[in-house]
C-alpha cells in the first residue's frame, strides 16, 4: 500500500479468533515454548528478546508501551525493542546502522539491492532463508514476484519480503461521469485516450460553460517522466526503463515507442490537454486541481483515485474518477514488495528460527489484524467485512502505517479500498485488479546491478529526461530526440550499463535453474 494509505482497507476474511483458537496455516507458532515433561503443564517459557529497525508513517511513532506492541509481544511470547524512523531519513539511518555492525535482530532494508546491502549480502552478512521458508507456511502466501524479486544475485532470499500487491499501482484514471456526459466510450488505446482528452477540454464536460478543464493532470520532474511514466510505458509495453527485446535488455529510451509517446505528448501540450506548467506542477497542485473539478484524468493507484472522487461528492454526486484497467493492450505489474526484513547473521541459528516463527504469525490473519486494525470493537468495528477505525485506533496508533510496516499478510485487494469508500465502487476496483492480472507487465530489470550505472546513472537520466521535457513542451523539435537518441546509443555509459546489466540480467537467470 501506498504512504497515504488508509487505517482501513476492505477484508474478504473475517478477522481470526484469539491464539489459542487458531488453526491450519494461520495457526501463529510461539517463540519460544518450554514444558516439564510428558503430561506435565507446560511452564511458560522466558519471553524472547526481540530488536527490530522499521519505519513507520504516522504522526508519531507507537512507543515501548503501545498498546498493540503489548499485546503483540503477550501473543508471541516476546520482548521487543523497535527502534522506528521516519521514511524521510531512513535510508541514512540505514547507511549508519549497517556500516557500525550494530544491527538488529530484524532490519528492514528499503532497498535490498543498494551497493551497500549487495557488498553486505556477497561477504555472508546476513542469514540465508531460502531452505527455511517451506517451514513458514504463512510466509508462503506471499506472492511469487515477492520472494522471487527480492532475490540476490546468487538467487537466494536473505530476507522477508515487505509485501505490497503486484496489481493495482499508479495507471492513469478518467471521470466515468464526464465520459457519460460527452457519451464517451472508455478508451482502450492512447489515440482514444487523446480523443477523450480534446472533448474533454473543449466540450465543456462539467457543463459551466466556461473553457476551464485540463483533460489530463500530469507532470514529469528532473528525474524522470513521474506522472507520465505510465503513459510512456503504454507505448513501450513494459513498467520501467529495460525491456527485453530478442532475449536481451534495451533501454526503451533508445526504442522507437519512447519517440512515439514524446510526439503524443508534444501534441497534448500543444493543444492544452496536458498542463501548460508540466514541467514544475506538484503532486499535491495536481491533486487540488482534481479536487476542484478541473482535471478529467491522473495517474495512481486503484484505490487513490477514491479520494478526489469523494471529494467532488460533496458537490457533485455523480462524480466518479473510474481507474483504467489498460491502454493499448498494458496494463503495470510491481514487484510485490517495498523492502525486506533481513537478519544478520550475528544472531544465532536457533533464535533465526525464532524471528522467523515471530514473522510467519505476523502474516497470519490474526498477526496482520492485529498489527494494523487492533483490537475489535476497540480500534475498529467491523460491518459486511469492512473495517472501520474507531477515534480510540488514531489515539492509540494502531494503523498498517505503524504495526503494520512489520506485521502484514498478503492481500491482492490491498489496493482496491480507502475509508469511506462505498461497497460498489469497492467491488469495482476488484473487478479492475483482477481485469489487471490477467494482462499486467512487471520490470525484467528489478534487482539488477551495475556498477556504472551506480556512479553515473542518476546523472544520465537527468540529462534523457532534460531532452523529454524540452521536446514535450516544444521547446526542442522532434528531430532533436532522433539525433539524442543516435547519440545515446553510442554514449560509452549507456553502452557500458547495459552490458553490466545483461551479465546482470543473465547471471540471475542461471542462480534460478
Amino acid at each position: 500500500m501506498n504512504k497515504k494509505a488508509s487505517v482501513v482497507v476492505a477484508s474478504t476474511l473475517l478477522v481470526s479468533s484469539l491464539l489459542s483458537a487458531c488453526s491450519g496455516g494461520d495457526k501463529p507458532a510461539p517463540a519460544a515454548t518450554g514444558g516439564s515433561g510428558s503430561g506435565a503443564t507446560p511452564a511458560p517459557s522466558k519471553p524472547l528478546d526481540i530488536s527490530i529497525m522499521t519505519m513507520y508513517y504516522t504522526p508519531e511513532p507507537p512507543g515501548p508501551d503501545n498498546v498493540i506492541v503489548k499485546e503483540v509481544e503477550k501473543r508471541t511470547n516476546t520482548k521487543l525493542k523497535i527502534t522506528w524512523v521516519s521514511p524521510n531519513n531512513y535510508a541514512d539511518k540505514i547507511n549508519v546502522t549497517l556500516a557500525s555492525g550494530d544491527i538488529p535482530d530484524l532490519i528492514l532494508l528499503d532497498d535490498p539491492f543498494s551497493a551497500q546491502v549487495r557488498g553486505m549480502v556477497a561477504q555472508g552478512a546476513f542469514w540465508d532463508m531460502t531452505p527455511l521458508l517451506k517451514d513458514y507456511p504463512n510466509l508462503m502466501q506471499y506472492p511469487k514476484e515477492s520472494w522471487e524479486n527480492t532475490k540476490q544475485a546468487d538467487g537466494k532470499n536473505y530476507g522477508i519480503p515487505r509485501p505490497r500487491p503486484t496489481d493495482g499501482g499508479g495507471f492513469p484514471y478518467l471521470r466515468k461521469d464526464w465520459l457519460d456526459t460527452l457519451k464517451l466510450d472508455v478508451p482502450k488505446t492512447t489515440d482514444e485516450l487523446y480523443n477523450v482528452l480534446k472533448a474533454f477540454v473543449e466540450k465543456d464536460p462539467d457543463g459551466n460553460g466556461k473553457n476551464d478543464t485540463i483533460g489530463y493532470i500530469g507532470f514529469v520532474d528532473q528525474n524522470g517522466m513521474a506522472y507520465f511514466n505510465q503513459l510512456q510505458n503504454t507505448f513501450t509495453k513494459v513498467n520501467g526503463d529495460w525491456k527485453l527485446v530478442d532475449g536481451k535488455l534495451v533501454n526503451v529510451n533508445v526504442l522507437p515507442e519512447v519517440k512515439d509517446s514524446l510526439v503524443w505528448l508534444n501534441r497534448a501540450y500543444k493543444e492544452k490537454l496536458i498542463p501548460e506548467d508540466v514541467a514544475v506542477l506538484k503532486n499535491t497542485q495536481a491533486k487540488d486541481l482534481l479536487k476542484a473539478n478541473r482535471g478529467g484524468g491522473f495517474q495512481d493507484t486503484v484505490e487513490a483515485a477514491w479520494e478526489p472522487t469523494e471529494e467532488l461528492r460533496k458537490t457533485i454526486p455523480k462524480a466518479d474518477f473510474l481507474p483504467l484497467v489498460s491502454l493499448n493492450g498494458y496494463s503495470n505489474k510491481d514487484s510485490g514488495f517495498f523492502g525486506m526484513y533481513a537478519i544478520p547473521k550475528s544472531v544465532p541459528e536457533a533464535k533465526m528460527k525464532q524471528l522467523m516463527k515471530f514473522m510467519d504469525y505476523g502474516a497470519s490473519q490474526e498477526g496482520s489484524d492485529l498489527a494494523s486494525y487492533g483490537l475489535k470493537d476497540v480500534h475498529y468495528t467491523e460491518k459486511d467485512g469492512i473495517k472501520t477505525a474507531t477515534p480510540q485506533a488514531q489515539k492509540d496508533i494502531v494503523a498498517q502505517q505503524a504495526f503494520g510496516q512489520i506485521f502484514l499478510k498478503y492481500d491482492p485487494y490491498l489496493r482496491a479500498y480507502r475509508t469511506g469508500m462505498p461497497a460498489d465502487v469497492l467491488e469495482r476496483n476488484k473487478k479492475i485488479i483482477d481485469e489487471k492480472t490477467k494482462i499486467s507487465i512487471g520490470d525484467p530489470s528489478i534487482g539488477l546491478n551495475s556498477d556504472t550505472n551506480t556512479k553515473v546513472g542518476t546523472e544520465l537520466r537527468k540529462k534523457i529526461q532534460d531532452m523529454k521535457t524540452k521536446v514535450i513542451m516544444g521547446k526542442e523539435p522532434i528531430s532533436a530526440w532522433d539525433d539524442y537518441v543516435t547519440k545515446l546509443k553510442a554514449d560509452p555509459d549507456l553502452v557500458k550499463i547495459t552490458a553490466e546489466m545483461n551479465d546482470a540480467y543473465q547471471k540471475k537467470a542461471s542462480a534460478k535453474k
